[in-house]
């Protein structure tokens, strides 16, 4: 495929492939439809045959050259295949501008977003035991607790009231840290009601290490048979002009998070017997 699209970059040789889609046609014929030389244009197709787009033939005198369709289709398969892989990929790329265009135009003043609430709501496929253990053990956090193409650099959480909360992002592919932080928040455990309720404020931090705005999250978790029912509570307060790109990354980001845990806890549940989620949980409270 390199070789294919390699050879259909060339200008020239892109020329020739057009005048051979309408019909096969000699070395000389092509030349001059191309308005080039012939010893040039028997060079482009030389190499648009060893790329495979076309075959040859000596008749007489002339060699007549003729298009492949089989590699084309192929390019244009290969190139449809990578469009619809971009259109999925850049679907919240796109819905984030949008967002960050609308809140910017929102942020007109200090507080202009206080009091606005954003609600999750996911069904986990495991026990209040084990799902707490996700919520508040630094080692299962860092595994879920990043929206999509993020890493955790640093990680603190104190799952206790007072505890301390630091939430470092770099890109996921920056595995060496020698890239640039992406975000970082600050903040501070209100409520750990082990497998029933866990509370928290945390702040977003702008580039000068002021706060963004202040963000009151609550989880409540309620039993269902073998699994648990998630509801979290997002809500704005002391919000700063400049928190607009933040604000209006949270249902994006904060639910690809929360998509992040379903899949963690549902991985954990088929990987360990239930009896283990249970004793662990005794030391994810400390």
């Amino acid at each position: 495929m390199d070789a294919i699209l390699a050879a259909l970059a060339d200008p020239a040789r892109w020329r020739l492939v057009t005048l051979l889609a309408e019909r096969p046609r000699p070395v000389g014929v092509l030349a001059e439809l191309a308005g080039a030389r012939q010893p040039q244009t028997t060079k482009h197709l030389q190499a648009l045959e060893r790329a495979g787009l076309v075959a040859s033939q000596r008749s007489g005198q002339r060699r007549i050259y003729a298009l492949r369709p089989g590699p084309i289709r192929d390019a244009a398969a290969a190139l449809h295949a990578l469009a619809d892989a971009a259109e999925t990929a850049g679907a919240p790329f796109d819905r984030h501008g949008l967002a960050m265009d609308a809140e910017r135009l929102a942020a007109a003043a200090p507080g202009w977003a206080d009091g606005r609430e954003f609600h999750f709501d996911r069904a986990l496929d495991g026990a209040p035991d084990a799902v707490w253990h996700h919520l508040t053990d630094t080692g299962r956090l860092a595994h879920w607790w990043t929206p999509d193409g993020l890493r955790i650099s640093d990680l603190v959480f104190d799952a206790r009231p007072g505890g301390r909360i630091v939430l470092e992002y770099r890109d996921a592919e920056d595995r060496t840290g020698t890239g640039e932080v992406v975000g970082r928040a600050e903040g501070t455990v209100e409520a750990a009601v082990p497998r029933e309720r866990l509370a928290y404020r945390q702040s977003p931090l702008l580039d000068g290490g002021g706060p963004a705005f202040t963000a009151e999250v609550e989880y409540t978790l309620t039993a269902r048979g073998e699994g648990t029912d998630l509801h979290v509570r997002y809500r704005i307060g002391d919000s700063t002009v400049q928190s607009a790109d933040f604000i209006a990354g949270i249902t994006t980001g904060f639910g690809q998070s929360l998509d992040r845990l379903t899949a963690a806890v549902a991985a954990d549940r088929t990987a360990r017997p239930e009896t283990t989620e249970t004793t662990r949980d005794t030391r994810s409270t400390r």
